[in-house]
């Protein structure tokens, strides 16, 4: 097991920078962690969202921190139930992406961008980009074995930060595509 590494089912969820957490929530409100999440310092919060595209609309919940700009992450099937475009992007990488409307109990948010289907990627700690013989930046190929469903998913980048914690992130339709349980681990292919 020491070559092979977590692999994580992302599910839709939304980035909230500190403007638009208090036009969502109120001036002052701050996130209420409900879990925390496997990256150091990142939670599910208790707060959701309602996102709102042309076609139909979804209840999110919201990961905290606060960032510096908001960020709706969905999967292309979430994307095509409400008519909007996701484009495939890092996170972070918003520019040129597709908007949507925010509502939340305290008021509205319209986003001109930040709708994005997450890169499926590698959060890896130096050590272990050592270990597995990359860099961050990389793009590798991920052999995943499951019952009946086994895949090798590839575009896959590899993040390296001492900030991390070492786990692969693929989102619902990736992960259903690959029929991922609970635990499901990866291993990289070069």
């Amino acid at each position: 097991m020491e070559d092979m590494f977590i692999v994580e089912t992302s599910a839709r969820h939304i980035h909230l920078s500190d403007k638009d957490l208090a036009t969502l929530f109120g001036e002052g409100h701050q996130l209420t962690n409900k879990k925390d999440l496997s990256q150091p310092g990142q939670f599910a919060c208790v707060e959701r969202v309602k996102v709102i595209g042309p076609k139909g609309e979804l209840n999110m919940s919201v990961l905290g921190p606060t960032r510096k700009e908001t960020q709706v992450e969905i999967s292309l099937t979430d994307a095509r139930s409400i008519g909007v475009q996701a484009l495939i992007r890092e996170s972070g990488d918003i520019e040129g992406t597709a908007g949507c409307k925010l509502v939340g109990p305290a008021g509205e948010v319209v986003l001109s961008c930040g709708v994005i289907a997450a890169k499926r990627h590698i959060h890896m700690t130096p050590a272990d980009a050592e270990e597995f013989g990359v860099v961050d930046k990389e793009i590798v190929n991920v052999k995943i074995d499951t019952d009946d469903r086994s895949l090798i998913f590839g575009d896959v980048v590899c993040r390296v930060s001492e900030n991390y914690a070492t786990a692969m992130h693929i989102d619902t339709d990736e992960s259903n595509a690959a029929g991922c349980g609970r635990e499901v681990y990866g291993i990289i292919i070069k």
